[in-house]
């Protein structure tokens, strides 16, 4: 099933009637479709990829939410280790 709407007929005619053989009008069909059918993305294939684009940024918004939650975790201690030696230094 080609992706993208073609008629391989009507073109197939237009050539005829612009004096290709059938056989070379035959072979520039073949050659339009194989290039749809390989190249052109269709509707599906942008959903598949947005789907995946979708995917990968929420692990990367997980990933990255973690590391700063890490990052604020490790400061938040090392603000109370010094606040509670600053703590024992003054008393």
């Amino acid at each position: 099933m080609p992706p993208a709407t073609f008629d391989s007929l009507g073109y197939f005619e237009k050539l005829k009637d612009a004096g290709f053989t059938e056989r070379q009008a035959k072979a520039q069909v073949e050659v339009i479709r194989e290039v749809i059918e390989d190249r052109v993305a269709t509707k599906r294939d942008l959903k598949e990829l947005e789907a995946t684009i979708r995917r990968d940024l929420k692990e990367l918004e997980y990933r990255l939410e973690l590391r700063l939650t890490t990052r604020f975790g490790a400061m938040i201690a090392a603000a109370v280790a010094i606040l509670a030696a600053l703590i024992v230094l003054i008393k």
